[in-house]
């Protein structure tokens, strides 16, 4: 196990306007404020288009129509995002899976992120999963 020790930090509030693209906006938003650690809090809001990869697979599925955002949720920094998303559909199915590019906001994303102080939340390419996970490290000055 990996871990870092961290404190609450600053609480910042977003709202992701029509035709917005979830995770570059996000990611761009977490580079342009040096964010190194943060979480999501809450969100709420729909989407018109659902760009998600299940468990297992190389291969993202798109859904399209008017998407209810039931759960977000995931830890970003400057220096990658990990992030997962449930929507439902006009009928109430839902989806959900990790959030990949070409999650387009429909007429609003409201959300909440809660900064960690004194943690780095870098990304490391691992041997055994081979994908960047999470290498939590604790700032200088900081335990």
């Amino acid at each position: 196990m990996k871990q870092a020790h961290g404190t609450s930090g600053a609480v910042h509030v977003l709202r992701l306007e029509p035709g917005a693209d979830l995770r570059p906006t996000l990611q761009s938003w977490a580079t342009n404020a040096n964010i190194e650690a943060a979480a999501v809090v809450s969100a709420v809001g729909s989407l018109s288009a659902a760009h998600l990869r299940y468990a297992g697979r190389a291969d993202g599925i798109v859904v399209t129509g008017d998407l209810e955002v039931c759960s977000f949720s995931g830890t970003l920094s400057k220096h990658g995002l990990h992030l997962h998303l449930s929507v439902a559909d006009r009928d109430g199915i839902m989806v959900g899976g990790h959030l990949l590019p070409g999650c387009i906001v429909r007429t609003t994303l409201e959300l909440v992120i809660q900064r960690i102080e004194g943690v780095r939340m870098a990304r490391a390419k691992d041997a055994v999963t081979t994908y960047d996970e999470l290498d939590p490290q604790q700032l200088p000055g900081e335990r």
